[in-house]
């Protein structure tokens, strides 16, 4: 199976046109931890000089949508866990799994099919946890101002996304097809390299780009485009990215495995609490954005409920997610939910950890 992309691509600037936005190749690990930034609570941290655990974990791209990760780290969450989290950005799904598998990270977070795969074909993998909860797409128009509910209505459009099998392209076809079109007649798709699909429909080429953040804002904050269509919306619960790792190590690690479930549910109870607090810790992530497309990019996916709200995988999320693989011919799909997923540390997470 091929990566998503729904990430920032690496090295540059953000794109209000079809050039992609910078991923830093390695990001800081665990930064000073202490106070919180002005309104917020002040965070418990470890005494200074305590040992602390480096614990390597891969991010298929560095995403928006990752925010409860980025705010439990910029707050000092896995700090008082006793982690030390040094965070790189893979490139993609595949390259976030392959980094568990080949032991250069242990934990990861993409597109947990991936998990799915590997047992089906007899290899390792197990999804602890949710990062991003809904499917964090959107349609973007400039000719378009009405808001579209019905997937029906996409009929004679002209659509742009990344070519198959990327993620955007595969929601718009369930959509298609949900709504008894054939994607090949009733609809024009125009596939572009990933992260360039607005450039297309700000100059007038096509009626709507199937985009995700910060593009998304990007457009509508700096270009007077328009937000049309939310998959958030339309596909509800939906496991769009999951944590991950071998269950060896996992067997072997369960009090620091403990510890990055609280940290994550910490992370994300913190996000949807203190809104303007995740914003500035995004801010910081994203230094390359304008701060005003950084905010409503946050704020929009926080309103459409996709950054998770709990660490805790939804069984209706990850049947969503199965449904979707199958339909698509990635994946059998037809495992058990507690053969690829073991919620028992997020659970317990859930259960205990307070802000």
């Amino acid at each position: 199976m091929r990566q998503r992309r729904w990430g920032v691509p690496q090295g540059g600037k953000s794109q209000a046109s079809a050039r992609g936005m910078g991923r830093r190749k390695l990001l800081r690990g665990a930064g000073a931890v202490g106070i919180g930034l002005f309104a917020a609570p002040q965070i418990l941290t470890r005494a200074w000089g305590a040992s602390l655990r480096t614990v390597r974990f891969s991010e298929a791209v560095h995403n928006l949508g990752y925010i409860d990760l980025y705010v439990a780290r910029d707050k000092g969450f896995f700090a008082e866990q006793g982690i030390d989290l040094n965070l790189t950005a893979a490139g993609g799904d595949s390259q976030a799994f392959a980094s568990v598998l080949g032991g250069s990270a242990e934990f990861g977070c993409g597109d947990s099919t991936l998990c799915e795969i590997s047992l089906e074909k007899g290899g390792p993998g197990v999804v602890l946890g949710e990062l991003v909860s809904r499917a964090q797409y959107f349609g973007v128009s400039k000719k378009l101002t009405k808001t579209i509910t019905d997937p029906k209505d996409f009929k004679g459009l002209t659509f742009v996304t990344s070519p198959p099998p990327n993620t955007n392209y595969n929601v718009l076809v369930l959509a298609l097809k949900k709504a008894g079109l054939d994607p090949n007649k009733d609809v024009k798709i125009l596939n572009v390299s990933p992260g360039t699909e607005i450039g297309p429909v700000l100059a007038g080429e096509a009626d709507i780009a199937v985009a995700y953040e910060p593009n998304v804002d990007t457009a509508v904050v700096g270009q007077g485009a328009h937000v049309v269509f939310s998959w958030a919306s339309f596909m509800g619960p939906f496991h769009n990215t999951g944590m991950y790792a071998l269950p060896s190590f996992v067997s072997a690690n369960a009090d620091l495995v403990q510890g990055m479930a609280n940290a994550l549910q910490k992370g994300a109870l913190y996000a949807y609490k203190y809104p303007d607090e995740a914003k500035a810790v995004a801010r910081k992530e994203f230094p390359d954005l304008d701060p005003n497309i950084v905010n409503a990019a946050i704020q929009r996916q926080l309103d459409n409920n996709i950054p998770a709200t709990t660490f805790v995988v939804s069984e209706t999320g990850w049947q969503a997610l199965m449904t979707v693989g199958a339909g698509l011919g990635n994946c059998q799909c037809n495992l058990s939910f507690s053969k690829v997923v073991d919620n028992s540390f997020a659970s317990k997470a859930a259960a205990t950890v307070k802000l």
